[in-house]
């Protein structure tokens, strides 16, 4: 009876790491075809075979496009929290070395994600939901930001707006300029380097928040 009992678990394991696997397989797949092919114009046919997959095993996981990229979306909001919850965390953005160290995180963030982040914004413009979606994830990375204005207020200076405001501010202006430039560059434009784009925006943030240069 114990050895019935240790086999069914041994099966139950194996089927519940081989859905794992396939899960993160199309979630990979789905990656590189967006890239490829952009989120509106990917199938669910393509992301199977380009996982190696059954074309109904993608049921399995998934009701459809959207909710794989909600769980694209899931993933990456996980690793933006890893990075904030780092021992090298700066939170005093009356210090420009802080307000650097948060753009260059989500400078990154959005670099090594970047067929995700377009994927959420074609996603966004045809549906309405999804749109509600990507807004809640944006308003969430701002309000993480509102403890971080408290140490410009005791330094005596003030904020260009309430906390919140400020937040969304500068979440706005610094994904919108990473998209700007890393989906891609606009006709004749010449993009700035990684850290050229981080320092214009380190100086432009904390000029708005502080009024002072650096």
């Amino acid at each position: 009876m114990a050895l019935l009992a240790s086999r069914v678990k041994e099966v139950t394991v194996n089927r519940k790491e081989k859905a794992a696997e396939t899960e993160s397989a199309l979630k990979a797949a789905a990656k590189r075809v967006f890239a490829r092919k952009g989120y509106l114009n990917t199938k669910i046919t393509d992301i199977t075979a380009e996982a190696g997959r059954a074309a109904g095993s993608f049921y399995n996981h998934f009701a459809g496009k959207e909710e794989l990229l909600e769980a694209l979306l899931q993933d990456i909001a996980a690793s933006g929290d890893e990075s904030a919850d780092s021992e090298d965390h700066l939170a005093d953005f009356s210090d420009p070395a802080a307000v650097r160290w948060h753009i260059r995180q989500y400078w990154t963030f959005y670099r090594e994600n970047a067929a995700t982040m377009l994927a959420l914004r074609q996603a966004a413009m045809v549906s309405e939901s999804f749109a509600r979606t990507v807004a809640k994830f944006g308003a969430t990375q701002a309000a993480d930001l509102d403890d971080h204005f408290a140490h410009i207020t005791r330094a005596g200076l003030s904020l260009p707006a309430a906390p919140d405001h400020c937040g969304m501010l500068i979440y706005n202006l610094v994904d919108s300029f990473a998209a700007s430039w890393l989906h891609g560059s606009p006709p004749d434009w010449t993009p700035p380097t990684d850290e050229e784009a981080i320092e214009m925006l380190t100086r432009f943030v904390y000029r708005g928040l502080t009024g002072r240069d650096y």
